[in-house]
């Protein structure tokens, strides 16, 4: 999974606003770095517009809060932002949880980002407190039905 964080960091690089991605992002993908209550397994996904590194998201099974999912990374580049690349980003990534049967998920908001709470708000998430937001069922952010 790693092979794509050479594109994901260069996606955000332009971003001042946003600063550099984590330097924990490979580590993080290739399994080497556990956020408090990570757990196995973990996946991403990237948005491509004309072979490039648009947006990505990030999530793993985890304990955090008695959730069993978190959504770790999401960034979309700020032309990218309100075309609905994020929320096909959450969408991918609750297909995912759908499928390993998560359901509850935890975000962490950045509170510093505009975007950040209505987007989480709009997708179905409530708050659990001033940074973090739940789904209590993922598939109410879009995810399709499990067929398993």
């Amino acid at each position: 999974m790693s092979a794509d964080v050479p594109a994901m960091v260069r996606c955000r690089a332009a971003d001042a606003d946003a600063g550099p991605a984590d330097e924990r992002l490979a580590r993080y993908l290739d399994g080497q770095h556990h956020p408090q209550g990570a757990l196995a397994p973990r996946t991403a996904f990237v948005a491509l517009s004309d072979h490039e590194v648009v947006g990505y998201i990030a999530g793993h099974a985890t304990t955090r809060f008695g959730y069993d999912g978190e959504v770790q990374y999401l960034y979309v580049v700020p032309a990218g932002r309100r075309c609905g690349i994020a929320t096909q980003l959450l969408r991918l990534l609750a297909g995912w949880f759908d499928r390993q049967g998560i359901r509850r998920v935890c975000v962490n908001a950045n509170i510093e980002s505009p975007g950040a709470i209505p987007f989480y708000l709009a997708a179905h998430a409530l708050p659990l407190n001033r940074y973090w937001y739940v789904w209590d069922d993922i598939r109410a952010a879009g995810a399709p039905a499990s067929h398993t």
